[in-house]
């Protein structure tokens, strides 16, 4: 249980093993990081899933994780404006929960990065087969071009956009900023095309009946599209990369939740305005989108133009979510709870290289082999309990640390993050026994690891009970 004081963990803040980290990312830069990793997730790839659940109702679904997701922003600003380092919720719960709850917490991103990485990827082979099909080349073999559970051998063009990813962040954090801000704006592009062909083909009569299966549909549309907000918080895991981290990382986190929630909820709308959401589960597709350009307009070309900006811009999810998943990987090696290879930064790119190597190459596997529903479900259960520990974060610095410098407040204290904390357990409640089993499992796995490698190796531990000998290796 013990804790690592806020005061050390900025002072250590961009320090890693053979250099450190450089300042060089803006506001815009930040805002743009973190609506490169969360716009496209849901409306690309998990869209044509929730529909079926909710029917019209999915945009209440939307509404209601955006909800969800405020809360939580909201303390994840706080604690971003207090705590500016790499660790996101990982370096927060070392703060204020103990070393224990941090690592599970830890293990929890680990999750919810790597994992969403992965279904993210799955979702870019979609719609790079739709766009080939759309231009008259064909699609990739079966064997290659989806994974076992869709039928395929091997997803390789998932392999693809994760290597593509990878060697964007060896070249250096700005440059990797600077890709990320034309694929983002790309995106948002390509989605309002998509809402203009949409319109076009509005019907009213598709939202009637609005919600078919009740609040229950919608409460598990809900739990399902919260994946969608998955990447809000990438702003808090630059924070030993940003200018200004303690003004730029609040603002960045609620102005990225509010622009991905307005694409969100005009999108979703147009999609079950244009096509009946019973049509939704008819397609098998992952590309739903580019479906209803086809049944909206009867033409190739609208979703052939959907599809090609789908595949370049869901990669600015697979750099950004990647890159976060890079840095609490260094601020936990920093601590001595992972091994150290993952803070060894170069000095000339100033970039933890084989930090970013391991994990490319891990989430390349998952991507390649796990179909994408068990991805998606898994990684919201994880985040939705990272959340939870964010807002309960917030509520202990206040008591335990009052005298802190706050670049933001939450609001309405202390009902925000209790608010954030019920919301969070509520949609956990909502995903399937199968889900739980499996976080259940992950969790345990991680305790495992925790008390073979990481208790004996921490850096607080050693200094605290003075054992030589203890300490990262």
């Amino acid at each position: 249980m013990r804790t690592k004081p806020v005061d050390r963990i900025v002072a250590e803040g961009g320090h890693g093993e053979g250099g450190e980290l450089r300042r060089s990312m803006s506001l815009l830069q930040l805002t743009l990081f973190s609506v490169g990793a969360t716009l496209g997730t849901g409306i690309f790839v998990v869209l044509g899933e929730a529909v079926p659940k909710a029917g019209p109702a999915v945009v209440l679904a939307f509404v209601l994780a955006a909800v969800t997701a405020l809360f939580s922003a909201l303390s994840y600003a706080e604690l971003a404006g207090t705590i500016p380092v790499s660790g996101s919720s990982y370096s927060y719960a070392y703060a204020t929960l103990g070393e224990l709850v941090a690592w599970v917490c830890g293990w929890c991103l680990l999750l919810e990065y790597a994992v969403s990485v992965s279904a993210v990827a799955v979702g870019w082979g979609s719609y790079l087969n739709e766009f080939l099909e759309k231009a008259g080349a064909g699609t990739m073999p079966a064997a290659v071009s989806g994974p076992p559970g869709d039928g395929g051998l091997l997803n390789l063009p998932a392999v693809v956009v994760v290597v593509f990813a990878a060697l964007l962040l060896l070249r250096g954090t700005s440059e990797s900023a600077r890709a990320n801000t034309i694929m983002v704006f790309l995106k948002i592009a390509v989605l309002l095309f998509f809402c203009a062909v949409a319109f076009t083909a509005f019907r009213s009569g598709n939202l009637s009946p609005f919600a078919p299966m009740g609040w229950a549909g919608i409460s598990a549309a809900g739990s399902k599209v919260f994946f969608s907000y998955i990447g809000f918080d990438a702003a808090s895991t630059a924070g030993e990369e940003a200018r200004n981290p303690r003004r730029d990382l609040p603002l960045a986190i609620v102005l990225s939740l509010a622009i991905v929630t307005a694409v969100y909820v005009l999108v979703g709308l147009a999609a079950v305005g244009a096509m009946h959401w019973t049509r939704f589960s008819l397609s098998g597709s992952e590309a739903s989108l580019a479906l209803v350009l086809d049944q909206a307009t009867g033409r190739a070309w609208p979703s052939m133009i959907l599809s090609l900006g789908a595949v370049v811009a869901i990669a600015s999810v697979v750099l950004t979510v990647m890159y976060g998943q890079t840095r609490i990987l260094f601020a936990m090696s920093r601590d001595g709870l992972v091994p150290h290879v993952f803070q060894r930064v170069s000095p000339r790119r100033a970039v933890p290289v084989a930090n970013t190597v391991i994990v490319a190459a891990f989430i390349a596997v998952l991507a390649a082999a796990v179909p994408l529903g068990r991805l998606v479900d898994a990684t919201s259960i994880g985040t939705l309990f990272a959340f939870a520990l964010v807002s309960l974060g917030v509520i202990v610095l206040r008591r335990t640390r009052p005298d802190l410098p706050r670049g933001f407040r939450t609001p309405l204290y202390p009902l925000t993050p209790l608010i954030g904390i019920a919301l969070c357990v509520y949609l956990m409640v909502g995903l399937g026994s199968v889900t739980w089993i499996v976080f259940a499992l992950w969790t345990l796995a991680g305790l495992v690891a925790y008390f073979l490698y990481g208790r004996r190796h921490s850096r607080l531990a050693a200094e605290t009970s003075g054992v030589p000998g203890r300490g990262p290796r």
